[in-house]
């Protein structure tokens, strides 16, 4: 089970991301979006949207930071293991409840508001869930691992997380873990696993194309004003 758990399991779900968003690029481009519904309701969405947005980024900075940053790496240039749980609790708290809080208003403005509730789909519901759980359980870790308890995860889940990406799994680490890691271990992975499916996609959007698309015509142009030159893209004529 050990195995299983914390060595094919990660490798399925991984797998599952990078599979899925292929298919899912390649099959449902019209559907790679977050389905906006800001004209439905936007006070909520002012105050929600930008919590959740700004906290999220900050707890993925403090995860690549907590995970994937060797401790050697941080004492080595002069954090000392003090200062990094201060940090760890001060700032990794503050960005998970603002994420949490974010998202709470996001989902209620979802709830109460018929168009933008008509406009949830089933895998958006199961997205929330499993985020929200993700989240509650990288709070109450943060402040077991750094107020509570002793457990040091840096030389534990990190050093099992970064052995993912080179074949080097010790799965004894986090059976060994407390039962709070390796739920958020596996609600995480089973997160990674569900992203593509769900409008997270649109984390990995970026509208690049708008800087060089051509403006819309609303008129015809005639022929001859075009002289011999070449139009440029999106400027070319037009028979009607």
């Amino acid at each position: 089970m050990s195995q299983f758990l914390w060595v094919v399991f990660p490798y399925i779900c991984l797998t599952t991301f990078v599979v899925g968003h292929f298919w899912r690029y390649r099959y449902d481009k019209f559907g790679w979006t977050t389905r906006s519904s800001q004209l439905y309701e936007d006070r909520l969405l002012r105050i929600g949207s930008p919590l959740f947005h700004f906290g999220i980024l900050a707890v993925f900075l403090g995860h690549v930071m907590g995970l994937g940053v060797p401790k050697s790496w941080t004492e080595a240039v002069g954090i000392s293991e003090g200062l990094y749980h201060f940090m760890a609790v001060s700032i990794g708290a503050f960005a998970g409840f603002a994420t949490l809080v974010g998202m709470a208003i996001l989902i209620y403005r979802r709830r109460t508001n018929g168009p933008v509730f008509s406009a949830t789909t089933k895998m958006d519901k199961a997205m929330y869930l499993v985020l929200a759980t993700v989240i509650v359980l990288g709070l109450v870790n943060t402040v077991i691992a750094n107020i509570i308890g002793h457990y040091d995860y840096r030389e534990g889940v990190s050093v099992w997380f970064r052995g993912i990406f080179f074949f080097d799994l010790h799965p004894e680490l986090m059976a060994e873990a407390p039962l709070g890691f390796q739920l958020h271990g596996l609600t995480a992975m089973f997160l990674f696993a569900l992203w593509p499916f769900t409008r997270l996609v649109h984390v990995f959007s970026a509208p690049v194309g708008y800087l060089t698309r051509p403006y819309i015509v609303y008129r015809s142009r005639d022929y001859q004003e075009l002289g011999s030159h070449r139009p440029r893209r999106g400027w070319e004529r037009i028979n009607r």
